[in-house]
């Protein structure tokens, strides 16, 4: 059995690969860098830990070896990520963190193992890489066109409703010389 295991490193790499194609404007270089970080982080990185943790994949590597495409896959995904932070946007940076953590902490099942669950699993492999090929072309997390214009749809009739309630409440025209005058009186 090999330690890529294709169907899975590319379902996820789909993941980068459908962010991308969410955002306003796709930038081929940059999605081609992700996929290229996010297959050394994921594809190599993370089975090569997972193995390391209780040999899922039925390998006959050795533990050296593991550590070794562990380190190499992971320091080759920051790299690429340090490329792009310099040349594309700093705000990459957390994106790396968080990417770097979640190889680590799932993989190898730290914090007691509280990130290696499903919810970990989906945040970690899905929506981390969907958000992160998102951004990285669109250098920014906010919701397309018409999730923006939808929402403030929404937001019309609260709006109007909060409006209303606030002319309920306020004094009809000239009654609030009147009211202030009593106040004063008393």
């Amino acid at each position: 059995m090999t330690l890529l295991h294709p169907p899975y490193t590319a379902w996820h790499l789909s993941y980068v690969a459908l962010g991308a194609a969410a955002a306003p404007h796709v930038h081929a270089g940059r999605v081609a860098a992700t996929l290229v970080a996010f297959f050394l982080a994921v594809g190599v990185a993370a089975h090569a830990l997972d193995e390391l943790r209780g040999r899922p994949l039925s390998t006959r590597l050795s533990d050296r070896l593991m550590w070794g495409l562990a380190v190499a896959g992971l320091t080759g995904a920051l790299a690429l990520g340090a490329l792009g932070a310099f040349t594309v946007s700093l705000g990459l940076l957390g994106f790396m963190v968080a990417g770097a953590i979640a190889v680590v902490a799932y993989n190898l099942e730290l914090f007691g193992g509280a990130i290696h669950n499903s919810a970990g699993f989906a945040l970690a492999w899905g929506g981390l890489p969907a958000l992160t090929g998102y951004w990285i072309n669109a250098l920014a997390l906010r919701p397309p066109g018409r999730a923006r214009r939808a929402r403030l749809r929404l937001a019309e009739p609260r709006a109007a409703a909060l409006e209303h309630s606030r002319a309920r409440a306020a004094p009809p025209h000239g009654c609030a010389d009147r009211t202030s005058a009593l106040q004063q009186r008393r």
